[in-house]
């Protein structure tokens, strides 16, 4: 193997910091931003040094809103993506193990007919699925914020696949050991696919953490309004100039849980996204 010295080394260093820090900057003027008064920031230059006002922007953020405090969208969005993330990944779990472990009649029809859904995404079936929700009483609620996204076909392709690249050999093993089909899926199945489940849960539930169109035709109740949603209210306006600060607070304070989900999972996500079977 050919060391790399000089600057053939640094150069892929340097365009990475490069990369970094036009990545990064906004969201450091946000966190400024959120730290100074309204007037300087109607009034630029916006200083590049935090200001003496976290406390009290955060504090105004969080217990207080146009509508309802921020405390409480964080609440309604931490309950529709975990949901919508735990859901899809249920359901798709359970679905591929039918195809890919049950022998039945048009099992490869039930497929196909799950995987053309991915060409259907939720704008194009927006309509007709507001109805059904609408009908069954299911407006200003989690279940109708959730319960219409949590089918995946993506997710139920990615577990078919893992799970054809399991040993015939494992299920003849548990199978004459006298498991049934359940306690192979739980005991074998499962702890197999970890990995897997981490990675698309990070991104299930950032998914489910910036939705926005759906929330904003299934609630009607301010007390049910997203984080997402929350931001869109705060901007300005006309001539309003709405309360900048307070707005880049919220901006902050809804990156932090799916920034403290890719933390927690960052080890079982990488390592669910580089596997061999994958």
């Amino acid at each position: 193997m050919i060391e790399k010295r000089g600057l053939a080394s640094a150069l892929p260093h340097v365009v990475l910091i490069i990369g970094i820090a036009v990545m990064c900057f906004p969201i450091y003027l946000t966190l400024v931003a959120s730290t100074v008064t309204q007037e300087e920031i109607v009034h630029p230059p916006l200083p590049l040094v935090p200001g003496p006002h976290l406390i009290d922007n955060y504090y105004d953020a969080l217990f207080s809103g146009i509508n309802v405090p921020v405390i409480r969208m964080l609440f309604n969005s931490l309950v529709m993506a975990t949901a919508i993330a735990v859901g899809k990944i249920a359901i798709s779990l359970l679905s591929a193990y039918a195809i890919v472990y049950f022998r039945f009649r048009f099992r490869m029809l039930c497929f196909w007919t799950i995987f053309i859904t991915l060409m259907l995404p939720v704008e194009v079936r927006i309509v007709p699925t507001y109805e059904v929700v609408a009908q069954l009483g299911m407006l200003n609620s989690y279940t109708g914020l959730t319960l219409p996204l949590i089918a995946s076909a993506t997710a139920t392709f990615l577990f078919r696949q893992f799970f054809m690249t399991v040993p015939d050999e494992l299920f003849e093993a548990a199978r004459m050991d006298g498991a049934g089909p359940v306690r192979f899926f739980k005991d074998v199945l499962l702890p197999l696919s970890v990995t897997n489940i981490a990675a698309l849960f990070v991104i299930l539930f950032i998914y489910g953490w910036n939705q926005f169109l759906w929330p904003l035709l299934v609630t009607t109740d301010p007390q049910m309004n997203t984080i997402v949603m929350g931001i869109k209210q705060m901007l300005p306006t006309a001539d309003d100039w709405g309360n900048w600060p307070v707005t880049m607070a919220t901006a902050v304070l809804a990156m932090l849980p799916p920034i403290a989900v890719v933390v927690f999972m960052q080890r079982l996500f990488v390592k669910g996204l580089i596997e061999t079977e994958k």
